[in-house]
């Protein structure tokens, strides 16, 4: 085995949006484990829109600066062990940043089962699916026969949300980007109906799709899609507040939704903001819902992969651009 390995540092904080120079790929010597660790070799890199907020601050993690490796989740294998519980050739989900090899404490990974495909592990079987689970399920609420409303609903988590509130026996209406996204979202994913935001006047559109209103929203991207959200939910309307991308990689807005504290009190809205770690005590019962459901069909699960380490920093800037459908990530090796 080669005493190098190859990594991506984040070589400046970006400005404005990102863009390739913002990183450099380098050389660095292969870690090794010390007692307790594991080393680990990156099988997947799972890109995620708060990659690019790491870089604007501290949020749920610390916040990256210039020089550090790349931080992002990865589906890895051990290769050594120095660690109880985990042998060569174990999987597991960790934090191990955008390089080929890292060193982890062994406390901090726990093992996963080997199944095809692996990729699932990142997405529907991963942070993206649990995700959807909880986000929607616990903070949402839905009832059957209410209207759910999902933004960026061709990602990696909207696709799923929208099928969840459907098997729960929702009216599922998705917003996303174009009309290709918006006939994947109806024609293989089962949602009720769509709304291109990049059509027009979304908060109308969003009117004629859902003429009661909106019982849950689970917002993934802020912005003025929330407030054309927000105007048009129903009385007693629940609000998942998973994330906010329209703001990661683009300047402040001018303003923050408008007339909200009144909409709130009069609506009776609850707005639920999360972190899908603080439902992580259910995580077995919920795996097993998501198994089921993909066992049987009734969960379609969509994914877009990479290949190359060095194509990471561009898988990122299109993933913040709208380029996926579905769970992206890096194939490593």
């Amino acid at each position: 085995m080669s005493r190098t390995h190859r990594q991506i540092v984040l070589a400046e904080l970006p400005q404005g949006k990102l863009a390739p120079e913002h990183f450099r790929l380098v050389e660095a010597e292969r870690p090794s484990p010390v007692d307790g660790e594991v080393l680990l070799r990156g099988l997947y890199v799972s890109l995620d829109a708060a990659n690019r907020a790491w870089m604007q601050g501290a949020t749920y993690r610390s916040a990256l600066k210039a020089g550090d490796v790349m931080a992002g989740g990865a589906l890895a294998e051990v290769v050594e062990s120095k660690a109880g519980g985990l042998a060569p050739g174990d999987l597991v989900f960790a934090d191990t940043g955008w390089r080929e090899f890292a060193t982890l404490p062994g406390r901090h990974l726990t093992k996963l089962p080997r199944s095809e495909p692996l990729t699932h592990l990142l997405s529907v079987f991963g942070v993206a699916g649990l995700t959807a689970y909880f986000g929607l399920l616990e903070c949402g609420r839905p009832k059957a026969g209410e209207t759910v409303v999902v933004s960026a609903a061709a990602g990696a988590v909207g696709s799923l949300v929208g099928q969840i509130a459907k098997i729960k026996g929702c009216r599922t209406i998705g917003i996303a980007g174009g009309r290709a996204k918006c006939a994947v979202l109806t024609g293989e994913l089962g949602f009720d109906a769509a709304v291109d935001y990049k059509a027009g006047d979304t908060r109308r559109a969003l009117r004629e799709a859902c003429p009661n209103g909106i019982d849950v929203y689970f917002d993934n991207v802020g912005g003025e899609v929330l407030e054309a959200c927000l105007f048009n939910m129903a009385t007693h309307g629940r609000i998942a507040c998973c994330g906010a991308v329209s703001q990661y990689d683009a300047a402040p807005p001018a303003h923050g939704p408008r007339g909200v504290p009144g909409l709130i009190v009069t609506k009776r809205l609850t707005l639920t903001g999360f972190v899908v770690m603080d439902f992580y005590g259910q995580r077995e019962a919920a795996l097993a819902d998501l198994k089921s459901w993909v066992e049987s069909g009734q969960l379609v699960v969509r994914e877009d992969v990479i290949e190359g380490l060095e194509n990471l920093p561009g898988a990122l800037i299109g993933l913040l651009a709208g380029e996926n459908i579905g769970k992206r990530m890096v194939k490593l090796s």
